[in-house]
């Protein structure tokens, strides 16, 4: 029983850890302690909102898709393709950026290339289709086309240096890591 709870306070100890001081912060500042305690839920809401298709779509992309495929478009012997996919992937993508985690997690374990999937993280949070329309008509499409092409060849160097930065044996250790989780 106390393992048990041990194992739970360990894996939730940041949560529990934010509890304490936003509760510490409402009986200290009753006024800003309901704030932020209203943020949370607001917050909380939106987040259920958005998990459980992307978790269904993750299923789909589980099952249908074969190790084999991913490792084909997006491993490490895919080349431009499996940058143009990872492009592609997250650029289409909805849902905000936490939501792009459990794919990447999905990505990591059917094989595909580290630096596709940092590619991959980077267009969800960069080069998100309805951004760049809001772009357009807000800021112009000279500043939309400028910060696009600046993001894709921003988003292809940092994706290619932490490849080349990282060890074999980093890498090895990222993708059993999350072959592990589930």
């Amino acid at each position: 029983m106390k393992e048990k709870l041990f194992r739970f306070i360990k894996r939730y100890r940041l949560f529990l850890i934010l509890l304490v001081i936003n509760l510490i912060v409402l009986l200290a500042f009753p006024k800003t302690g309901n704030r932020s305690f209203q943020l949370t839920y607001q917050n909380l809401l939106d987040m259920l909102s958005v998990m459980p298709p992307i978790f269904i779509l993750l299923g789909l992309l589980d099952v249908w898709v074969k190790r084999e495929t991913m490792i084909k478009y997006m491993g490490e012997h895919s080349g431009i393709l499996g940058v143009l996919l990872a492009f592609f992937l997250g650029s289409a993508a909805a849902g905000p950026l936490y939501a792009a985690f459990p794919v990447a997690l999905v990505l990591l374990k059917k094989g595909s290339k580290f630096s596709n999937v940092i590619i991959m993280m980077g267009a969800w949070s960069t080069t998100k289709l309805p951004l760049l329309l809001f772009e357009a008509s807000a800021m112009g499409y000279r500043f939309m086309l400028l910060r696009f092409v600046l993001d894709i060849f921003g988003i292809a160097a940092i994706a290619f240096a932490t490849e080349k930065l990282l060890s074999k044996k980093e890498k090895e250790e990222i993708f059993k890591n999350a072959a592990t989780l589930d």
